[in-house]
């Protein structure tokens, strides 16, 4: 692991991990003439602060805010500001706990305060500052396995806890468990950026010259540091990736760096910024001496307007020089003066007459606008889109009943009265007629048969009629029975092929007329006018084919039938049935789905009797008549796309 820091008033040495105290004593060997590093001081150096409170000198350093932070890794940042400079902090771990000693720095009164920052969803879950002897102690409570970092810049102390991403922590409770998911995913996003070599440092106030050389050496690369890369760093950093580190220190010392191949160099980032700046403007100052050149690009597959708008309204000023034509209409053009595409100079024509555009620029900016055009200007696959409109219709009706009736006459011969029963009024006064003319003739009698239930059943499928004559009388009886069954299906299958992102609309049926009566002036007759209502089988779908080779279908689907005519005393008005879909579904290719559905049953049973009779047990069965009606409509619409994969010649 690594040594103990060797602290001294007068200079510090920096302390690595094993393999790496051969590298740092030589390199400090060598930055004595090499990277000429400052010389010891051979002036009398201050005594160091006394650690007895009593004894402490005037000016002393003391801890003057303690501040905790969530980073972005998901990593728990503890900063320490010192009062002044001079602070020699120690981190070390004991156990699932992380140390802080600062022996010459003193803790005041209102930070001696335990901080709970386990809502940060941090390694971290408390903070307690306490004096330990004539110094500050901070001990950091954590779960879960991390790594454990800390730097020194300037009066600030920051120490960084981060989770480990391989480790699988349980947390106790649904709301621990969750925070903890949660800084495991953020660590394991942030240790994706660094894969450097692990590499251990235990710096004290140590030239920033010498860090970016020793991280050269792990890192094999070339390091070149400006000549105003100056100052020192302190920082103690345990197994950390060694491109991890190199973006602490240089974000400690406000440094940015800039990599070329095997070469990175390293310079404040004023420096760096203002050196992009002047090779921006140098690049600018070449292009504008540069001769401009012009191409004529056919367009095949798209159109020549609607790319020159794509292209100039890039950052919305398309069409801006209204002077030189708007959007290429007609054979006329269109300009702009400026794009995201072009350089300042550069000038683009649409010509809609022959689907040309006219580019004129500098060649690398030409060469660009034809690779550009030549990856919009390509067909487009196609997409077969079958919809099935099946409508099943299932009706049962059965109906069950009786008629009966009795009549007759009474009287002597010369004189006849009548007693008639039954439905029919007029029946039994026939019978009753008829009786008498054969007692006065004293031939036979015709009787006209008289039920006594008139039942509403027409077209019966068979009926069986009973007649008893004795001394005038006559006794009727007819039962009744009907069963029928129907099934029927009606298929609709539009189809229609369209390009990708394009609507296609299929429709066909009829337009149903009916009349109207028109507002005419105060006083006058209303004018009589037809109107047609559509019926019509439509449907109207956008295909979108995916990356993955399914298809995005936004799709309405309507049938509409006449079900009948109503009569309103003026014409008659039809009365449509419509059925309706609209949806937007994501479908396999060549997969068949059901993208709407509408299931209706309907089951009735009525009962037609004769108030009293029909209620006598067994009996009352001729004088009541049952039906039984189900009725069953499904409706369902399928719906399968295939893609056509269309080639460029």
């Amino acid at each position: 692991m690594i040594s103990k820091t060797a602290q001294s008033a007068r200079k510090a040495r920096p302390q690595v991990g094993v393999g790496l105290a051969g590298v740092a004593l030589g390199l400090l060997a060598a930055l004595g003439s090499v990277h000429a590093a400052p010389p010891v001081s051979s002036a009398p150096v201050a005594p160091a602060p006394s650690l007895d409170p009593a004894k402490q000198l005037p000016g002393a350093v003391s801890v003057a805010d303690i501040d905790f932070k969530r980073g972005d890794d998901g990593a728990g940042r503890l900063v320490v500001h010192f009062s002044g400079d001079g602070a020699m902090p120690d981190l070390r771990k004991v156990g699932s706990s992380v140390i802080v000693d600062i022996g010459n720095a003193q803790l005041p009164d209102n930070l001696r305060k335990t901080l709970d920052v386990s809502d940060f969803a941090t390694p971290v879950t408390r903070v307690d500052p306490r004096m330990s002897g004539a110094g500050t102690q901070l001990v950091l409570d954590t779960t879960g396995s991390f790594d454990s970092m800390a730097y020194q810049t300037g009066r600030d102390y920051i120490v960084e806890i981060t989770p480990k991403s391989a480790a699988s922590t349980r947390a106790v409770g649904g709301t621990a468990a969750i925070k903890t998911a949660a800084a495991q995913v953020i660590a394991s996003s942030a240790a994706a950026r660094y894969a450097g070599k692990p590499v251990t440092f235990n710096f004290q106030d140590v030239p920033v010259r010498t860090v970016l050389q020793l991280i050269a050496e792990e890192s094999g690369l070339n390091i070149v540091a400006s000549d105003t890369v100056q100052g020192n760093v302190t920082l103690r950093l345990v197994n950390v990736p060694w491109d991890q580190a190199l973006d602490i220190v240089l974000q400690a010392k406000g440094l940015d760096k800039r990599r070329s191949g095997n070469v990175v160099w390293i310079a404040p980032q004023s420096e760096i910024a203002k050196y992009e700046q002047d090779r921006e403007d140098a690049r600018i100052a070449l292009d504008n001496r540069t001769d401009l050149v012009t191409e004529y690009i056919q367009i095949n597959y798209h159109n020549a307007d609607a790319i020159y708008k794509a292209l100039t309204e890039a950052k919305g000023i398309g069409g801006s020089n209204s002077g030189n034509g708007g959007g290429g209409a007609g054979a006329g053009s269109s300009m702009t003066n400026d794009t995201g595409f072009l350089s300042p100079r550069g000038r683009l024509v649409a010509d809609e007459r022959t689907n040309t555009l006219m580019i004129s620029d500098i060649p690398k900016k030409v060469a660009a606008m034809k690779e550009l055009i030549r990856v919009i200007d390509r067909p487009v696959d196609q997409v077969v889109i079958e919809a099935r409109v099946v409508i099943a219709t299932d009706t049962f009706s059965r109906e069950l009943g009786a008629k009966f009736g009795i009549s007759g006459a009474e009287g002597g011969r010369g004189d006849a009265t009548s007693v008639g029963f039954g439905g029919s009024a007029e029946n039994a006064g026939a019978n009753a007629s008829a009786r008498r003319e054969a007692i006065i003739s004293g031939q036979r009698a015709t009787y006209t048969r008289s039920l006594m239930t008139n039942l509403p059943v027409s077209n019966p499928a068979g009926a069986v009629g009973l007649s008893i004559l004795n001394a005038g009388f006559s006794l009727d009886a007819e039962l009744s029975a009907l069963q029928t069954e129907g099934r029927g299906e009606v298929i609709s299958n539009p189809r229609v092929v369209t390009s990708n992102q394009r609507e296609a609309v299929i429709t066909q049926g009829k337009e149903v007329g009916y009349v109207t009566l028109q507002a005419a002036a105060p006083g006058a007759t209303p004018q009589p006018t037809v109107a047609f209502k559509d019926v019509v089988l439509q449907m109207r779908v956008t295909p979108t084919i995916t990356n993955d080779g399914r298809v995005f279908l936004n799709m309405a689907v309507k049938k509409d039938e006449v079900e009948g005519f109503i009569d309103t005393g003026v014409g008659q008005v039809p009365e449509i049935s419509k059925r309706e879909v609209n949806t937007a579904v994501l479908v396999e290719d060549g997969q068949t789905v059901v993208i709407g559905g509408v299931y209706e049953f309907s089951n009735t049973s009525d009962v037609t009797k004769v108030p009293f009779l029909a209620d006598i047990p067994f009996l009352g069965n001729l004088f009541k008549k049952r039906g039984k009606t189900k009725d069953k409509a499904e409706l369902l619409i399928f719906v399968t796309p295939k893609v056509l994969h269309v080639a460029q010649r």
